[in-house]
């Protein structure tokens, strides 16, 4: 009897929207598009498919953004932008706008991942919500932040001290019925009870 082949990763939509009024207009090139992709290609042994969207600080814009992203199939959308306590700032209004459920645990872990580093993280007002079959999360805005939020603190040797929030992410997305998200390890362990775990995959070429 031969051995059973290893099942390849579930195929993914993933959208990415980076929100910021300056970067939009040309002001200065954009930074969290391409450290959310870039971190996300290191972390996800899956084929991801990026729909990717730099738009400015716009209630109506931000929320229309994320409906469409969500309308066109896209597991998880994730933001960077727009989260913090300026009248500009209306990334989390927007988001709460189109959501289904909220999430508070995700808001929760990326400020306490924050305050390792800055005590105004206090003033973060990111958000995590459920829109039909879609987990949309604010994440903060400086390439530094993104990786530590998702990825979680470390000491010297590896070992994590602060889980990241995407830890999270792959057991939501199950539990609200879309792909099954694998990770490599050495980047993000995501966490599944015994009884949701599928056999390990190979990674993708």
């Amino acid at each position: 009897m031969s051995p059973a082949l290893p099942i390849e990763p579930d195929a993914v939509k993933i959208g990415l929207v980076s929100i910021s009024d300056r970067a939009s207009s040309g002001v200065y090139a954009d930074q969290g598009l391409p450290a959310l992709q870039g971190w996300l290609q290191r972390a996800l042994k899956n084929p991801v498919r990026f729909e990717a969207r730099l738009i400015p600080d716009e209630h109506e814009r931000i929320s229309q953004t994320l409906v469409e992203l969500v309308d066109a199939g896209c597991a998880l959308v994730l933001t960077t932008g727009g989260t913090g306590p300026a009248p500009r700032d209306v990334t989390p209004e927007a988001t709460l706008a189109v959501a289904d459920r909220t999430l508070p645990g995700f808001g929760e872990q990326m400020r306490q991942i924050s305050l390792k580093f800055v005590p105004t993280a206090i003033l973060s007002r990111q958000v995590a919500v459920i829109r039909g079959n879609s987990l949309i999360i604010n994440l903060p805005g400086q390439p530094k932040a993104i990786q530590e939020t998702l990825e979680g603190l470390r000491q010297d040797g590896g070992a994590v001290i602060v889980p990241g929030i995407f830890a999270a992410v792959p057991y939501c997305i199950d539990l609200i019925g879309g792909p099954y998200l694998e990770t490599h390890d050495e980047v993000c362990k995501a966490f599944r009870p015994k009884s949701a775990q599928r056999p390990a995959v190979s990674a993708h070429p």
